[in-house]
């Protein structure tokens, strides 16, 4: 991707300043240079493009905040309740052993993986901030897969944009661009604390994406998709696509 120079990037900066006619110019800058995410109509529209493009172009490849072991929250809440359908209590009920996450879209090879298959693949760990957009929040040590090596294993195309992922809890899933899907931080996790992820925390695997609220970091993974476009995929609820922190 091309960068702005510092000089487009201060005049972006004082055209924000300016209000509605600066909002203006600062999108047609992000468009310049692909930086349009995807609820960029709307009355929020613009705001939501300014955000977006001005992360990216300052922190692309900055890392959130990693925190030492005795700094883990000793009470980690776990927000919301489990799928209550009778395919996740099997699962459950058998250690997730027969779980399976498909890995699909434009892609080479796509793929179909066990949590053990999950597994063999190098782990990383991170103690990382999970702050919620209601409010709370909490430091964790999460354990798992980068997603950037399991999506270089299915080898992503060259056209690839986005990358959708999907709950088992009914109609739910969401979606982060290229930046964040290679992003080492971005994890497939299986592991929390030194264990097992909770069932209560997204077991037996969340998605978890410390540069971005807490609603992106979705649980209960069963599908990966690559794709170039979103225009068939939503945001939840009246969340922001971008969430950067």
């Amino acid at each position: 991707m091309s960068k702005l120079s510092r000089r487009k990037l201060i005049t972006g900066g004082l055209a924000a300043t300016a209000g509605v006619s600066g909002l203006a110019v600062a999108a047609r800058l992000a468009n310049r240079y692909g930086l349009i995410p995807p609820d960029w109509r709307g009355i929020y529209g613009a705001g939501e493009t300014l955000t977006y493009a001005s992360q990216r172009l300052l922190t692309r490849h900055s890392m959130a905040r990693e925190f030492s072991r005795s700094q883990i929250s000793s009470k980690p809440f776990a927000n919301g309740r489990p799928p209550k359908g009778d395919d996740f209590k099997r699962l459950q009920a058998a250690g997730f052993a027969d779980w399976r996450i498909a890995v699909d879209g434009m892609v080479a090879r796509p793929a179909s993986l066990s949590l053990a298959d999950l597994k063999s693949y190098p782990s990383r760990s991170q103690i990382t901030h999970l702050a919620c957009e209601e409010g709370w929040s909490f430091i964790a040590e999460w354990i798992g897969v980068p997603l950037v090596d399991v999506l270089n294993a299915a080898g992503i195309l060259p056209q690839a944009r986005y990358v959708v992922y999907f709950s088992l809890q009914k109609g739910w899933s969401d979606s982060i661009d290229m930046a964040d899907a290679l992003h080492p931080q971005t994890l497939l996790t299986y592991g929390m604390n030194g264990g097992e992820l909770p069932v209560g925390h997204g077991g037996p695997v969340r998605m978890r994406v410390p540069r971005q609220l807490g609603y992106k970091s979705v649980k209960y993974l069963t599908r990966i998709t690559v794709t170039d476009s979103l225009k068939d995929f939503s945001p939840e609820g009246s969340y922001s696509w971008y969430a950067g922190i």
